[in-house]
């Protein structure tokens, strides 16, 4: 047991006096070499020994051609294939206008807006939630 081999350990190292302290430090010392349980693998359905269904994402398409000419991945039916990329006169203009960069900071949005108020909100909610963290009720 772990619990003997510790204190064979502490023999070697000349202990003073096995006094209460040494003991719980001791018992410390041997919840800690112990270990965890492992995990049992998930299994579907109702029966044991079932294979675990494994989930396979969509395949990438490398075809540089089928890239140029499709939107491929905009298909959300099993049937079908994805659509045609039409030429930009077709798409509406605030389609190319989008902020697609990283979000703005506090301080770099205008204070009368909804966005800045949104974010502040946001940012009190994360901080509030910090400072309470570790605090029980």
């Amino acid at each position: 047991m772990a619990y003997c081999s510790v204190l064979h350990c502490f023999k070697r190292i000349n202990l003073p006096v096995f006094n209460a302290y040494n003991e719980l430090f001791v018992n410390t010392l041997r919840i800690q070499s112990r270990n965890y349980a492992s995990k049992k693998p998930v299994t579907k359905g109702k029966g044991k020994g079932m294979v675990k269904e494994v989930f396979k994402g969509p395949e990438v398409c490398k075809d540089p051609v089928r890239l140029c000419t499709h939107a491929v991945g905009v298909n959300i039916f099993k049937q079908g294939e994805d659509p045609l990329i039409k030429p930009r006169e077709e798409y509406p203009e605030w389609l190319f206008q989008l902020d697609l960069g990283p979000p703005k900071k506090l301080n770099e949005l205008e204070p009368d807006s909804r966005e800045y108020w949104k974010l502040l909100r946001k940012e009190h909610i994360w901080r509030h939630n910090k400072l309470h963290k570790g605090k029980k009720m």
